[in-house]
């Protein structure tokens, strides 16, 4: 009897599925199959089976969702590890307590005051000790890091500028309350002195008139009157030099900046026993006392004691100008 096609199929096919080596003939085509090859004959038989016949036990495999395609995963680095400085650094270390603002009579020619007044003995507040300095009193406020920046840029040191603000305005307090019309800002000055040293820092060095608040309005914003009580402290320093004194102190120049120049050279160089009262011309009782000063008791010596009280004395005894450390 004639073998079907399909006969001849289905034999091939049970010999590929039962492990057995099989040689399978077709026109132009040898397949050879082993043991180690099952799930590859299976495809095979199937193959040869064709549309028509079914291999036992095999059905399709239907997908089930999207296939998970392989995500490559590669390890970050990241940064190093760091620990972030804590703390702060300030060129002043002593410990002032501060002051009230200066008052004014509204007759004085002078800029800043002593801040308290009162008989000689109460003058001030205690002096170096726990707590705040004069630098870190101007640095806490907005305004601090650009004023420090910019006494350089006039050319003295930022804690010359900073005694000045604790002593003028409280501990650096932003336009603090002085009891006077002309009188006015954190550091306390006439709008006369203002005007003319912010003329004489530009002339000094030109950039810095990039950052000033034009006009008197300038006086009310602390950044830009601190370069004009800078040049006021330079300027103050200088004719202290011219005067003897070859590295003024913040001390030394606290009478210039209080009382004007012929003033301040007169205070720097008097002995501590000689009355405040015998060092500065042109002041009234009133004005005298304002400033803390007794005219019949207040000696050179209580004065300056008070003025370190509030500033501290490294501050006090700290120079002025730049490079003169």
């Amino acid at each position: 009897m004639q073998s079907h096609p399909d006969d001849e199929r289905c034999s091939a096919a049970g010999m590929l599925l039962s492990g057995q080596f099989i040689a399978v003939e077709r026109p132009g085509v040898v397949q050879a199959w082993t043991k180690a090859h099952t799930s590859a004959a299976i495809l095979a038989a199937a193959v040869l089976l064709g549309s028509g016949v079914a291999v036992a036990g095999v059905g399709p495999e239907t997908l089930k969702g999207v296939p998970v395609l392989p995500v490559p995963v590669f390890e970050e680095t990241g940064l190093p590890a760091f620990s972030m400085p804590v703390g702060a650094t300030a060129l002043d270390a002593s410990t002032p307590t501060g002051g009230a603002a200066s008052t004014d009579s509204g007759t004085s020619t002078f800029d800043g005051g002593t801040s308290t007044s009162g008989s000689a003995t109460g003058m001030g507040s205690s002096g170096d000790g726990a707590g705040s300095t004069s630098m870190t009193s101007m640095m806490s406020q907005p305004w601090g890091d650009a004023a420090s920046q910019k006494a350089q840029s006039v050319g003295i040191t930022p804690v010359a500028l900073a005694a000045t603000c604790q002593i003028e305005a409280s501990g650096c307090q932003t336009n603090p309350a002085s009891g006077s019309t002309t009188i006015t800002g954190t550091f306390q000055m006439l709008d006369s002195t203002y005007t003319a040293m912010i003329k004489a820092a530009v002339a000094d060095n030109p950039s810095l008139a990039a950052n000033i608040v034009p006009g008197l309005a300038g006086k009310l914003d602390p950044a830009t009157q601190s370069i004009a009580a800078a040049e006021y402290l330079k300027q103050g320093a200088v004719s202290l030099q011219n005067n003897g004194i070859p590295n003024p102190s913040v001390l030394d120049v606290r009478g210039y900046y209080n009382f004007g120049p012929a003033a301040g050279a007169n205070i720097s160089q008097a002995a501590s026993g000689d009355l405040m009262s015998s060092q500065v011309s042109g002041l009234t009782t009133a004005q005298l006392k304002a400033n803390g000063i007794d005219p019949a008791t207040t000696t050179v010596g209580q004065w300056r004691a008070s003025v370190t009280a509030k500033i501290g004395a490294s501050a006090a005894s700290a120079p002025v100008l730049l490079g003169k450390a």
